[in-house]
């Protein structure tokens, strides 16, 4: 029996896919987390502990350092939200266009006997623009940004993106007629609208700052509901004030920000929709599944992907540092053992390595003394024995 300690409120349609070998919030050693927006910074892991799933695309608030050196693989749930930014993003877009915000709040001031003479004189004040033939650049090209891309050349826009990340597979997503960009200021040069989807990390904080926004043509929008600090907000407001930007959307506020006329800020409801969070949820729950049950890696965090279809009786999985010798040293502790190997594969990703072995016969002794052989090689953290027993 597998126990999951969950954090948050998570969907029950998550919960309800694991099946009847899954303990749920039954054991304070749980096998895996199943978590939303809880900071596990502070918290010191259980050594059971093997994997992590977020029901969310970031992972800031996990530990990964630590994660790793306990040996406990970290995964995310890309794209489960995708569709809920999607559909916000495109609101905001109509919303600016048609400048909505200023023309609702007009309309929640003025409720006199009057109104319908004062409105009728006074709603010029709030001509829009349309969409239709307006160009959108779109920085990031992956699950978010690749969708809103291609709602945008639903509406008649024209679209141009920047990714330099690009995997085949995302390519298959967008739509030919998005234009390509060689750089963000040739992106952004053109744009009525910029906005941004790219993950958070040292190469995209500040993605967006004084160079950026200057090469952008004055009144342009901008959105940014991707993650804080992919904007420089300090910049964005410099950009305000000279009148440079138009106005700025985004998802994450600060006190910079506040009490402007010319910055919307949404509490943080990009994903935030029943069906993501179902997705989510999911999602994760067959994350945890796949790799307590079969080993078998795909977009960990913290771990390289490594799919090995599990037909042998017995997998020993092997979480270790990436340095040379190690497959020598773990292949040896099996033949001292008199096993054979059926199946063998390695990968690494930057300073960790996975390794799995499948073999065929094992009894429960040399399997115990196998394992601790192997946790005994000084850059090994974690070895598994699974079976499909």
């Amino acid at each position: 029996m597998y126990q999951v300690k969950t954090y948050n409120a998570i969907a029950q349609a998550g919960l309800n896919t694991f099946t009847k070998d899954y303990a749920l919030n039954q054991s304070d050693q749980p096998d895996a987390y199943l978590i939303r927006s809880v900071n596990l910074h502070q918290e010191t892991l259980p050594k059971s502990l093997k994997v992590i799933a977020r029901a969310g695309a970031g992972v800031n608030n996990v530990p990964l350092e630590a994660a790793t050196a306990n040996g406990t693989a970290v995964f995310n749930t890309p794209g489960s939200n995708a569709n809920a930014v999607k559909e916000l993003v495109i609101a905001l877009l109509v919303i600016a266009s048609r400048n909505l915000m200023a023309a609702a709040s007009y309309s929640a001031e003025h409720t006199e006997a009057d109104v319908s003479q004062r409105t009728e004189h006074d709603k010029t004040k709030f001509n829009g623009t349309e969409l239709l033939g307006k160009t959108l650049a779109v920085i990031g090209l992956g699950h978010v940004g690749s969708l809103v891309a291609n709602a945008a050349l639903s509406l008649g826009m024209n679209v141009i993106g920047y990714d330099p990340y690009l995997s085949a597979d995302a390519a298959w997503n967008i739509a030919k007629q998005v234009q390509r960009a060689a750089s963000i200021k040739d992106a952004v040069k053109d744009a009525d609208y910029v906005t941004v989807h790219v993950p958070k990390n040292e190469d995209t904080l500040h993605l967006i700052s004084t160079t950026e926004l200057n090469a952008m043509q004055p009144g342009v929008n901008l959105f940014n509901y991707s993650r804080i600090g992919i904007v420089d907000n300090a910049a964005a407001v410099t950009a305000l004030n000279a009148g440079h930007v138009a106005h700025y959307y985004t998802d994450f506020g600060e006190p910079q920000l506040a009490n402007r006329q010319d910055v919307t800020v949404t509490p943080h409801i990009g994903g935030s929709t029943i069906e993501a969070e179902v997705n989510g949820a999911t999602q994760a729950a067959k994350t945890i599944m796949t790799y307590l049950e079969t080993g078998n890696v795909k977009a960990a965090i913290n771990l390289p992907d490594l799919n090995v279809p599990f037909n042998a009786a017995y997998r020993f999985t092997v979480i270790h540092e990436n340095v040379p010798n190690m497959v020598s040293q773990i292949t040896s502790k099996l033949a001292t053992a008199n096993l054979n190997i059926a199946t063998m594969a390695n990968a690494a990703k930057d300073k960790t390595a996975y390794t799995i072995i499948d073999v065929d016969d094992l009894d429960h002794q040399s399997s115990q003394q196998l394992i601790d052989a192997l946790n005994a090689i000084p850059a090994v953290t974690r070895v598994r024995l699974l079976s499909h027993n």
